[in-house]
């Protein structure tokens, strides 16, 4: 317990499934926290359930405007942003590259990479001028193979470890650290809902585990991050992937 205190975070696409994970252990850890997503009933009920130490503010992460006005309503709030989770994402429609349609990419796109520079833009300034922060962006096991069929997931999440990699190196002397928690599969209630018995027996032959991760076992590793803990770790990518990668 504590391992958070005194840190104000921000957790993208908190309202449900790993972001809702993250959230509560950050607030079981001492921060406070913003949790920030588009879906408005979602957030408020687990804001309401956590208390004091957590508020719900609307965002649409591809939308600059409301990260400025959400970095402005949070210092109101709790004072300077010192932890940042890029969490929010999308997979996009399966298909093979050219069957994607050019909107469907660009909105995976703009979701997934340039709704995680969009966030990292916004906060770092005042983590500068905190004295420092920490910034997890969440990649995949995706971010290091061609997922197929699904290129525009891929192309993004290879992106988000570009993006972390180069900013940790521009802000490392300021006390910002930047890294990723890359996740292989994940028990959610959307995996269960999308995933029949079969298919989810095909995707544990690729786990060396033969086990998915729970939502709580990724937020440990972004934890660890977010913490002091983690105070010469930067420019790093922490898979969590039950060996997928090996």
């Amino acid at each position: 317990m504590g391992r958070l205190e005194s840190k104000v975070a921000v957790v993208t696409g908190g309202a449900l499934g790993m972001g809702a994970s993250h959230v509560r252990t950050f607030v079981a850890e001492g921060a406070r926290v913003v949790i920030a997503d588009i879906l408005e009933a979602e957030g408020r009920a687990l804001a309401a359930e956590l208390g004091d130490a957590a508020r719900f503010i609307r965002l649409d992460v591809t939308d600059p405007e409301q990260w400025a006005a959400l970095v402005a309503e949070t210092e109101r709030e709790f004072g300077p942003i010192t932890v940042l989770v890029n969490n929010a994402g999308v997979a996009g429609p399966f298909l093979p590259a050219a069957e994607l349609s050019i909107a469907d990419y660009r909105r995976t796109v703009d979701v997934d990479l340039n709704g995680t520079f969009y966030g990292m833009h916004a906060v770092i300034p005042g983590m500068v001028a905190a004295g420092g922060g920490s910034i997890v962006n969440i990649s995949s096991t995706a971010g290091f193979q061609g997922k197929t069929p699904n290129a525009a997931y891929s192309a993004s999440k290879f992106g988000v470890r570009g993006l972390a990699r180069a900013a940790a190196k521009d802000y490392a002397a300021a006390g910002v650290r930047v890294n990723c928690v890359c996740p292989g599969i994940v028990r959610t209630p959307l995996m269960e809902a999308t995933w029949d018995e079969d298919a989810q027996a095909q995707e544990r032959l690729r786990v060396p585990t033969d086990r998915f991760a729970d939502s709580a076992e990724l937020s440990a590793a972004v934890l660890f991050l977010a913490s002091d803990e983690a105070s010469y770790v930067t420019g790093t990518d922490l898979l969590v992937d039950g060996g997928m990668n090996a």
